[in-house]
């Protein structure tokens, strides 16, 4: 009776600072924080380093994962631990700064089921001098404009609204309509897509079959 009265509840203990280790490792170092005599301090501050050090052997005798030992063990004493580390002590001040955020391009294209990529293109070919280099290239980024109009709409489009839609895009720098263009049959498109799926509906068949033959078997 008298050892259910005294258990311990994790919630009721104190916090862990870096609960990976355990409360064993935080005992020890809150141990080490209340020896006075400042080389025990240090000899139980390294015997606590290759401890932490054990649980990794791999990586322990490496020195920038010593210095990172070293910073947790200051980190688990809360820095109120005062021994001669071999390493620059980083200051809880460094450590609570929060990075600076990072900077990630905002796009809003006006279409943007042709992604941000297609966009990038046409800025490339409108630099181009005008030739057959660059009358191959944008009729290949129309035709890929109307696959992905196909992806996006799962239905038959009219060249005409890829074209008005790569002339809006490059400004008016491009207008194939003008040029009499036509592209790839949308059912080309189509017919390649569904090519991609008999083979996965066929052993979707395959299994009920197996299936349906594993339960007209008798079992013993």
């Amino acid at each position: 009776m008298q050892l259910v009265e005294n258990l311990e509840y994790n919630t009721e203990r104190e916090h862990l600072i870096i609960p990976e280790y355990g409360r064993h490792f935080q005992k020890m170092v809150n141990h080490a924080i209340s020896i006075e005599d400042r080389e025990e301090r240090n000899k139980v501050a390294q015997a606590i380093i290759s401890v932490m050090g054990n649980i990794q052997p791999h990586l322990r005798d490496v020195p920038d994962f010593q210095h990172k030992l070293w910073d947790q063990l200051f980190i688990m004493s809360d820095f109120k631990l005062d021994v001669d580390s071999p390493f620059p002590i980083t200051s809880k001040e460094i450590l609570r700064q929060r990075p600076e955020a990072l900077e990630y391009p905002q796009n809003f294209p006006k279409y943007r089921f042709y992604g941000n990529n297609i966009k990038r293109m046409v800025d490339v070919a409108v630099e181009w001098e005008k030739g057959d280099k660059r009358s191959g290239l944008e009729y290949a980024i129309a035709n890929h404009m109307k696959k992905c109009y196909l992806n996006w709409n799962k239905d038959v489009v009219d060249d005409s609204a890829i074209f008005k839609h790569l002339y809006e895009l490059s400004d008016g720098r491009i207008d194939l309509a003008a040029e009499g263009e036509s592209l790839t049959d949308s059912g080309q498109f189509l017919k390649n897509r569904v090519a991609k799926t008999p083979r996965s509906n066929n052993s979707g068949k395959k299994n009920q079959r197996n299936n349906n033959n594993n339960r007209s078997k008798k079992r013993y």
